[in-house]
């Protein structure tokens, strides 16, 4: 896993650059302790672009108490060639969404429940959401690959939303990506 991109490409938000994944998770933490009985929505998503030379890929985290705010990241990685090919681009977002989910460990998950779980019967939850930039509509040049996608995100534990719900990757990252 220490090869793994996710190692070698730090995250970035308009306040800070050069973030480890382990400060993300520290941020998260302590935007969800500033008030403990939120509905915490954590959300991954990863949009792409292609460019002359090379494709850009940004994946967004984001940790949105609903109705009371979102701390934001994203993380960049460039792949030195333009992919043209839709499914194989739709399939790297896709994989590079799931390496950071993966990063949000059993523990680390637990960790971010722990948070709000002396707070349940208060009304407060948390969900993880994994952003996918395709959409099911017949027009859609990407809704062949519905099913696909979904079931690679469900298969990690996480419920998968697609366009127009899938915000962190159509929209968040998306504005990155230019």
């Amino acid at each position: 896993m220490r090869n793994s991109p996710a190692y070698h490409h730090s995250f970035q938000n308009l306040q800070e650059n050069g973030l480890s994944f382990e400060q993300v998770f520290e941020r998260i933490v302590t935007f969800m302790k500033g008030n403990p009985k939120g509905h915490y929505r954590l959300m991954v998503g990863t949009d792409s672009q292609v460019h002359k030379s090379q494709t850009t890929f940004i994946t967004g985290i984001v940790i949105q108490n609903e109705g009371k705010g979102v701390w934001a990241c994203i993380r960049k990685v460039n792949v030195p060639r333009k992919m043209t090919h839709l499914h194989e681009r739709i399939s790297l977002e896709l994989s590079l969404t799931e390496e950071i989910v993966s990063m949000f460990t059993e523990e680390r998950k637990n960790e971010l429940i722990n948070i709000i779980l002396p707070h349940l019967y208060q009304g407060a939850t948390f969900t993880m959401e994994g952003h996918i930039d395709i959409g099911a509509g017949k027009r859609n040049k990407t809704s062949e690959f519905v099913k696909e996608m979904v079931t690679r995100i469900e298969s990690m534990g996480v419920e998968p939303k697609i366009k127009p719900n899938a915000f962190v990757a159509s929209s968040y990252a998306n504005r990155y990506t230019k």
